[in-house]
């Protein structure tokens, strides 16, 4: 290969990085450290294994929802309601609020109860000044802002491999828990994976990397839908490295969150995790004393950039279904129905905090709300991504929906075998 063409692919590569990389981010919010946490305190190493799988169906489906906003350029919701009858498109965005409103709720509560821990203040004031800050930020700011910023803060995770390193002393017992499947055997165990799914390949996702392909779209200067449609070989390959990256890296923190938690909590007996001061402890190895600070500043830095992220994803599936003006990229006096979902969405959570949930566990149970939720979704969307008239004759390939298929399958048999086991 020419010089010139090797020495354009660094330019590429980062040129690439996007929509797929925040989505990556946020998907290892508050509830995704949770449940990680709480499967290596539980089963020790037992489920490292699902990190090789959720990965490339996780790329698999973040990647069908990218293709939907780039080559029909409109937003999920919208694209859904052309292919299904209306109400049952009520149905998929009434059950994403709700379920995003949880997870909000759990989000607010495991950044609250960090903070407490770190400054011995009461978590309900750190509920409502985090609700606010994120709420101003998110209708004065331009979301592309505050990711670009708190991303960096997601860095942070990455304490917990360098911990793994630290405490791990029977390597071969790692490999074998990792190439070698161990399936649950109880309704715990079930749920569990169940969870894990479910914080992995979330609903809010499918809507959320959809409508920013179309902003995207926007700031790029394709203002109406009919300019928006088709996207070029080069796009949906630059998007597929987008994607890739965001995947891979969200679910190298997945499995070394499990790791760590299985050699730290796990071998020492702290099997259930019921505060955020024992899930911190999994990186004392690492960080001693700093641990607590380490931690609290991981569980804050993702919950700034997930809340946004499961606000705006149900504000705009909200927006394509009523036909409301939408966008980041708009003002308050633009876009006024779309930042109401946001901000009311945000403070039914606060309400809900106030209810008094215990935030670790509320931070699991929507990770398995989640987890039975998708697979109804996927299916929708399976429908949607292969249909060649809806798709602008770009349908997804033939190996991307075999990847959702299957995702969609193990899905919907986790979340049976979790109420039948």
């Amino acid at each position: 290969m020419p010089k010139a063409s090797l020495s354009r692919w660094p330019r590429l590569f980062f040129k690439a990085l996007g929509p797929g990389v925040i989505t990556g981010a946020a998907d290892d919010d508050p509830s995704g450290i949770a449940t990680y946490s709480i499967a290596g305190a539980q089963l020790g190493t037992t489920l490292l294994w699902t990190a090789l799988i959720t990965y490339p169906l996780m790329a698999a489906v973040q990647m069908m929802c990218a293709r939907v906003g780039m080559v029909t350029g409109m937003g999920m919701a919208a694209s859904l309601r052309r292919r299904f009858p209306a109400w049952l498109i009520f149905i998929f965005v009434c059950a994403l609020l709700i379920a995003n409103t949880i997870n909000i709720a759990a989000d607010l509560a495991g950044m609250a109860d960090a903070a407490e821990m770190l400054t011995r203040i009461n978590s309900r004031f750190f509920v409502l000044a985090f609700a606010l800050l994120i709420s101003w930020a998110t209708v004065k700011l331009r979301y592309q802002q505050i990711a670009s910023a708190l991303k960096w803060l997601v860095l942070v995770l990455f304490a917990y491999p360098l911990t793994a390193f630290v405490v791990v002393t029977d390597w071969h017992q790692v490999l074998r828990a990792t190439f070698i499947p161990s399936m649950p055997h109880t309704r715990d165990e079930w749920s569990t994976l169940v969870a894990i799914l479910g914080t992995t390949i979330s609903p809010y996702l499918f809507f959320w990397q959809t409508s920013q392909e179309v902003e995207e779209q926007k700031a790029a200067g394709q203002k109406t839908v009919e300019s928006r449609k088709g996207a070029t070989p080069q796009e949906l390959l630059l998007r597929r490295v987008d994607v890739g990256v965001g995947a891979f890296f969200s679910n190298l923190v997945m499995y070394f969150i499990i790791l760590t938690t299985a050699f730290t909590l796990n071998r020492h007996g702290i099997v259930n995790i019921e505060t955020s001061r024992q899930a911190a402890e999994a990186l004392r190895p690492l960080a001693g004393n700093l641990a607590t600070t380490l931690f609290t500043v991981g569980i804050v830095g993702v919950g700034f950039l997930a809340i946004p992220t499961l606000a705006g994803s149900a504000a705009y599936a909200c927006a394509d279904t009523f036909k409301w003006r939408q966008g980041l990229d708009r003002n308050w006096k633009r876009a006024r129905y779309f930042y109401a979902i946001i901000l009311l969405s945000t403070g039914a959570a606060v309400c809900l905090n106030f209810a008094g949930i215990n935030p670790v566990k509320a931070l699991y149970w929507t990770a398995v709300i989640n987890g039975l939720l998708a697979p109804f979704l996927l299916v929708a969307i399976l429908i949607v991504a292969s249909d060649r008239k809806l798709m602008e004759w770009q349908p997804s390939s033939r190996i991307g929906r075999v990847l959702v298929a299957i995702a969609t399958a193990a899905m919907f048999i986790a979340g049976v075998a979790m109420f039948v086991v």
